[in-house]
């Protein structure tokens, strides 16, 4: 999985997390009950920053070379 492809799905997990739709318990039809958790969503966040943190240094350009002589 690429940096970009970490971010973008990331960024769709913190926007699950904020419109409610990250489901954290299920209980089944038998009455079993399954808890998943949620990413804490100031961890979600800066997980987000330090990788496009991380991309952008990746993404630099470096300026020219000049020989001296």
């Amino acid at each position: 999985m690429t940096l970009q492809e970490r971010i973008a799905d990331a960024k769709a997990a913190l926007h699950d997390l904020m419109t409610g739709r990250r489901v954290r318990v299920v209980v089944d039809q038998n009455g079993e009950r399954v808890e998943y958790s949620a990413a804490n969503r100031a961890d979600l966040s800066a997980y987000i920053a330090m990788l496009e943190a991380e991309l952008s240094t990746r993404t630099k350009a470096v300026g020219a070379m000049r020989l001296w002589f």
